[in-house]
């Protein structure tokens, strides 16, 4: 054909497509399969795991910097005069923070 793509380049592309798809497919296939045995080994872990005793079982607990109240009083300086209340850069105004003892899987 003139004015085509030559048939060596032809070839050439064809092998390396079939090359990065194949590439592509086992990385797929492998990330799937240590998924699922991750999640196995997750499931039975849990099922003999005996819970957290900080946040007993929950996963949660009541934030212990602004303690529960989302926010807490700051001032630039130490002036007792202006105190600002800023919302707590722990719990980020929710309340709760996760435990760090159980990472929030409530056992441990």
């Amino acid at each position: 054909m003139p004015g085509g793509i030559p048939q060596p380049l032809r070839a050439l592309a064809s092998a390396a497509g079939f090359v990065v798809g194949g590439i592509f497919t086992l990385s797929l296939a492998s990330s799937v399969a240590i998924r699922v045995l991750q999640n196995a080994a997750e499931s039975k872990r849990k099922k003999i795991a005996r819970p957290c005793t900080v946040c007993k079982g929950k996963g949660f607990y009541v934030c212990k910097l602004c303690g529960g109240n989302s926010t807490i009083k700051w001032s630039p300086l130490y002036d007792p005069i202006v105190i600002n209340p800023c919302l707590c850069p722990t719990c980020d105004g929710n309340r709760v923070q996760r435990c760090l003892n159980c990472l929030g899987k409530c056992y441990v």
